[in-house]
């Protein structure tokens, strides 16, 4: 991976995603230096969920149909329980998380966002962090 400033980075959200779990990665690798694009199976804006509520609205800036992994050197996967639901069955991001996988680069699954990868069988023999509730998966 090139350094952090140099990078392209894919953050694969939709609607639900945790909006601190989406935000705050996109403003550090920013701050780094890297490019981030926003990924989503839709196009336009997708809204947050802040707590016990809906959120902030972010704008998408391709839709996974206009995307590679080859284009990105690493991918992050926000959590929020809406959101990962929503993309574990969505045959497009799973094939865009596995392309990640398979190529070795570097894939940040945040909280719930784990399911993602259970949902690929990408973490059986490894240790993960998660979310507490998701750790029976």
């Amino acid at each position: 991976m090139p350094e952090i400033r140099n990078a392209n980075i894919m953050i694969l959200a939709t609607h639900g995603f945790e909006e601190s779990e989406l935000l705050v990665p996109q403003r550090k690798l920013k701050e780094a230096g890297a490019r981030v694009d926003v990924v989503s199976p839709e196009a336009g804006t997708i809204r947050g969920w802040k707590h016990k509520d809906w959120g902030e609205t972010v704008q998408v800036d391709k839709t996974l149909d206009q995307v590679s992994a080859d284009d990105y050197d690493a991918i992050v996967l926000p959590g929020g329980q809406i959101n990962p639901d929503l993309l574990r069955v969505n045959e497009q991001a799973l094939k865009m998380i596995r392309a990640f996988l398979d190529s070795g680069k570097v894939v940040a699954a945040i909280c719930h966002a784990p399911w993602l990868l259970v949902e690929l069988d990408a973490v059986r023999g490894r240790n993960v962090t998660s979310y507490h509730s998701i750790k029976t998966d």
